[in-house]
């Protein structure tokens, strides 16, 4: 059934100022809240290894942010910002990357209204002849309130990933208040991004060093990653009172065999990131999809709510793996739309590392679903002990509370 929920019992008082509009000068020297019993203690980010179980699997998300953001000019002078969301053609992320003349894209259109089906012609404030060269075009090929499909194309050959670490910016967050500037392009993503694809960083990695990650290595804890592109949908607000009225867009992942099978340990599983916990919670779904019809399906939004499941995680896992084995893949890609809210069942993630979150938003009905629904106690002690909040603030570490 899906659960009866409101959005505005999940409110808190963020005023801009708690917002971190720049990141710390080091990385592991952002506050760390741990919630563990009931009870909450501060530390700092680098003390974040000693507070982990030794016997456990710690899961990263190697998205890698691309420079999404791209300004364009009419004829007219009038300036139209394009915001890619997700390839259309080439639909693979990967084929729309590296292509050399042209792709299409469904794009958020800022100032839309005042595009007319014409050509735009990227701008060049600084007339920069490495811009010029590349002559990048959009044309609009198909409207959807404010957003569209795009078609890009450009004459130099580059790739298109080549084309936007040049003409594009990093698509920072609404919420931040301020362009994107160069400490954006280091910091606005985490040390161990390695497969482009999201338009938001996957905020609770930022955190890590190289010297946090020795650390938790050293300390016999292993690291394995997935990969979830995030879409800007994780920037949208929950507009409805009745949360099940919120339509949640779906995002791409891929989960490698060998980290399934070692799923099947039974061993702690530290999540770094919502990101992580949605694609690893949705493994179970994927898996009771193959063994009801034969193969994996996207996970819908309310799956996990619509009915009781008689599959244990081992068997839906199993599923998977050897769905794997019968069709000679070494990774499971699948898309999932799951929405994580108080009621929901977890399955697989013991432990949760992320930042804090805004007002209102699917992560905070995330977080209240982890911690059994005692979020305001961790919101409460942050906002009153100085805590940063959202992309680039501070960090919690959340043990599980089942309820």
């Amino acid at each position: 059934m899906i659960p009866e929920i409101h959005i505005e019992d999940y409110n808190y008082p963020l005023t801009d100022e708690r917002i971190a509009k720049y990141p710390l000068a080091e990385r592991d020297s952002s506050k760390l809240l741990r919630y563990k019993d009931g009870k909450v203690d501060d530390f700092v980010f680098r003390d974040l290894p000693d507070l982990l179980p030794d016997d456990a699997i710690m899961v990263f998300n190697d998205t890698k942010v691309v420079p999404a953001r791209l300004h364009f000019e009419r004829e007219t002078g009038a300036h139209i910002e394009l915001f890619c969301l997700e390839p259309v053609s080439p639909v693979e992320y990967n084929l729309a990357f590296a292509a050399t003349d042209k792709c299409s894209w469904k794009c958020v259109i800022g100032n839309a209204k005042k595009w007319k089906n014409d050509v735009l012609f990227l701008s060049n404030p600084e007339n920069s002849t490495e811009v010029a060269e590349i002559g990048l075009e959009a044309r609009l090929i198909g409207r959807d309130g404010q957003a569209g499909t795009v078609e890009f194309s450009w004459k130099n050959g580059m790739p298109f990933s080549a084309v936007l670490d040049v003409c594009g910016a990093i698509p920072i967050p609404p919420y931040l208040n301020r362009n994107t500037e160069q400490i954006d392009y280091e910091r606005y993503q985490t040390l161990y991004a390695r497969i482009r694809g999201s338009v938001a960083a996957p905020t609770a990695g930022l955190h890590f060093t190289d010297r946090v990650l020795s650390r938790i290595s050293e300390k016999g804890i292993d690291r394995e990653t997935v990969c979830l592109h995030v879409g800007a949908g994780t920037f949208l607000p929950v507009k409805s009172s009745n949360v099940s009225e919120h339509v949640m867009h779906r995002e791409p992942f891929v989960v490698t065999k060998s980290f399934l099978q070692r799923l099947l340990a039974g061993i702690k599983v530290i999540a770094v990131g919502t990101t992580s916990v949605r694609t690893l919670e949705s493994l179970y779904y994927i898996g009771v999809s193959i063994l009801e019809t034969g193969k994996p399906e996207d996970v819908s939004q309310w799956a996990p709510y619509e009915r009781e499941y008689p599959y244990s995680t081992e068997e839906a896992l199993r599923a998977v793996i050897g769905y794997l084995d019968a069709n000679g893949l070494e990774e499971i890609k699948a898309g999932t739309r799951i929405i994580i809210v108080p009621g929901f069942r977890f399955r697989i993630v013991d432990i949760l590392v992320t930042n804090f979150h805004q007002p209102e938003s699917t992560l905070i009905l995330l977080v209240s679903a982890f911690v059994g629904g005692d979020w305001k106690t961790i919101y409460d002690h942050a906002l009153a002990n100085g805590f940063r909040f959202l992309s680039y603030g501070d960090s919690s570490l959340l043990f599980r509370v089942d309820k």
